[in-house]
């Protein structure tokens, strides 16, 4: 199917765009010396995991026990599960490892300890499991040199269970906007949890596998000594947040939204879009930035930034266009708005945030260079 030929709304991926993007992440990896874990969360979609491995990527990071079924029925092994694991959950989780899959467990809590050894301890199976640190206070974690660190460590060792990995996530990063304090981040993320595993290995406790990763990070660090592999998510479509943070360009955004404009309000200066915060989500994560993109950029249909118009208003199934700046936006003041966005006009949104957006559709629509679009599906739930 022709672009412009999409039902709307609709998910557009740009296969040129992420195709770059990938090889971007992997060929920094590989200068780096590290191994490449890509986070599927952001796309959950075979047809894009199966490009990150191609390039290079070993294994991947799932956010869901669902994620991880799908792709290990799909032929991928090496799977971490970078979520905190609750109790209910072991018995899906050991399902998958007694069917062969690779599957890394994260804890970063003392019950939570107790509960996978003395499940393991009853199953008379083993499990693996990585430690989650804190490196920068952003979410969860066990802060390097916190006592707690070694005696979750101590437990599930003792308890018969691998203590394979640390892993930690600079989700901080977002919040930073210059090259300077995103290097400084990288090697504040690299140095807690090499420290981290330091300490655990000094109290007699196995730990091979130390695992760092943001997007911004892994695209800032100067170095990564004693890190085994990184991982990165939103790097494969980047958005608008990213763009914000500084790691990539408007260019670079590989996922958007095709709309269709259904109506204008000439009064209030509103073109009407077929597409509200059901497709863009109501994520609107660069309000808190320098530039705020209300819920999306719009672009022309061939991906050409309106610049000075914005998604500034969206209701469940409607999205309001509006110029940021009346008298830059609106071209000579003699043009309607009808004239400028007739009906059924078709464009793009670039979303604030690529996980987000996404998991608002079913599917996307792969567009190739010649114009030609391909169904990829993509899974939703836990």
């Amino acid at each position: 199917m022709k672009l412009d030929e999409l039902d709307t709304p609709a998910a557009l991926v740009d296969i040129s765009r992420m195709e770059r993007n990938i090889a971007r992440m992997q060929a920094r990896m590989d200068a780096l010396g590290v191994t490449f874990r890509p986070h599927v969360k952001t796309t959950k979609c075979l047809d894009v995991v199966r490009a990150q491995l191609a390039a290079g990527a070993k294994g991947i990071t799932v956010s869901t026990l669902k994620e991880a079924e799908a792709f290990f029925a799909a032929g991928v092994t090496d799977i971490l599960y970078a979520v905190s694991i609750a109790p209910s959950k072991l018995p899906r989780a050991m399902a998958l490892r007694q069917k062969g899959c690779d599957l890394k467990l994260v804890i970063d809590n003392v019950p939570a300890a107790v509960e996978i050894a003395k499940f393991a301890s009853e199953q008379r199976e083993s499990l693996e499991v990585w430690i989650e640190v804190d490196t920068d206070g952003h979410r969860s974690g066990i802060t390097p040199e916190q006592d707690a660190l070694l005696e979750v460590g101590r437990i599930l060792h003792e308890g018969g269970i691998k203590v394979s990995g640390v892993m930690t996530h600079a989700g901080s990063s977002y919040e930073l906007h210059s090259p300077e304090a995103l290097s400084e981040l990288a090697e504040q993320e690299r140095a807690g949890c090499v420290r981290a595993a330091q300490r655990l290995r000094d109290a007699g406790i196995p730990c091979e596998a130390v695992s760092v990763g943001s997007t911004p990070t892994a695209l800032s660090a100067a170095k990564l000594d004693d890190v085994t592999e990184v991982r990165a998510g939103v790097y494969v479509f980047f958005d608008l947040v990213m763009h914000n943070v500084g790691v990539c360009s408007i260019d670079d955004i590989a996922l958007s939204v095709v709309a269709t404009v259904i109506g204008h309000q000439p009064e209030k200066n509103w073109v009407i879009l077929d597409s509200g915060w059901m497709a863009m989500s109501r994520d609107r994560g660069t309000s808190k930035q320098a530039h705020d993109f209300g819920y999306g950029l719009p672009c022309a249909l061939d991906g050409t930034p309106l610049n000075g118009w914005v998604m500034s208003g969206a209701n469940q199934e409607h999205g309001i266009l509006s110029p940021a700046n009346p008298q830059l936006a609106n071209g000579s003041q003699d043009e309607s708005l009808a004239a400028r966005f007739p009906i059924g006009t078709k464009l793009r949104i670039l979303p604030n945030h690529a996980c987000a957006t996404g998991a608002q559709f079913p599917e996307y629509h792969a567009l190739s260079d010649d114009g030609e679009t391909t169904v990829w599906s993509r899974f939703h739930g836990w």
